[in-house]
C-alpha cells in the first residue's frame, strides 16, 4: 500500500514540524519531572512480529516507579504518544494500524488470527478508540492481568482481523477522524 505509506511519511512529517512546540515542551517537562531523559523506549512487536523500538514521552519516575500528576496529565491528553510520529516517519508504525504490544501478545498468535502481524502497527485503530480508558478499565479490575488476556485482548484480535479484511485508505481516514473527534 504505497499510498498508505507515502501518506502516513508526509502527514507525520508535517506534525512533527509543526507539533514540534509542543513535543519539545513535553520532552523538557517529562525529563524535569522523572529527572531523567524525557523519552521512554521500549521494544514491540511490529509488522510481521519484528521488534522495534517505540517512542513515548516518560511518564513514570524510574526511581519511585510512580506516575506522577504530570504523567497522568500527558497520557489523559495522549501527548505521551506524539513521539511515535518518529516511528511512523521511520516506516515502523502507521498511523491507522493495531496498537504495537510487548513480546509475548500478537507474537503468540496462531491460525488466522496470525494475520494480524501482517498489519503495521498504528497509532491508533478501533480498539483504540473503543478502549481507549484501557488503563482506568484495567485498574477496577480485580485480577487486571486475566481480564487483559481473556477479554481484552481477545476483542482487540477480533477488532483487528476485523480492520484486516476491511482495510482502505477511506477506513483509515474514518478511523483517524472518529480518534480526533473523540476528544
Amino acid at each position: 500500500m504505497l499510498v498508505k505509506r507515502l501518506f502516513d511519511f508526509i502527514l507525520s512529517l508535517v506534525l512533527l514540524v509543526l507539533l514540534s512546540p509542543v513535543l519539545i515542551a513535553g520532552y523538557m517537562a517529562a525529563s524535569l519531572d522523572t529527572r531523567s531523559g524525557g523519552i521512554f523506549t521500549q521494544k514491540r512487536v511490529g509488522q510481521y512480529g519484528r521488534l522495534f523500538i517505540i517512542y513515548k514521552l516518560k511518564t513514570v519516575h524510574p526511581v519511585t516507579r510512580t506516575i506522577s500528576p504530570l504523567g497522568r496529565f500527558l497520557r489523559r491528553s495522549k501527548i505521551d504518544e506524539l513521539p511515535q510520529l518518529v516511528n511512523v516517519l521511520k516506516g515502523e508504525m502507521s498511523f491507522v494500524g493495531p496498537r504495537p504490544d510487548l513480546p509475548g501478545y500478537y507474537d503468540t498468535l496462531t491460525g488466522e488470527d496470525r494475520k494480524v502481524l501482517e498489519l503495521k502497527p498504528g497509532i491508533t485503530s478501533e480498539a483504540s478508540i473503543k478502549y481507549a480508558d484501557e488503563e482506568v478499565l484495567l485498574a477496577a479490575k480485580e485480577n487486571p492481568l486475566k481480564y487483559n488476556d481473556e477479554v481484552l485482548f481477545p476483542d482487540k484480535v477480533k477488532m483487528n482481523l476485523d480492520y484486516y479484511h476491511r482495510r482502505s485508505f477511506w477506513l483509515d481516514l474514518q478511523i483517524m477522524l472518529r480518534t480526533v473527534w473523540r476528544k
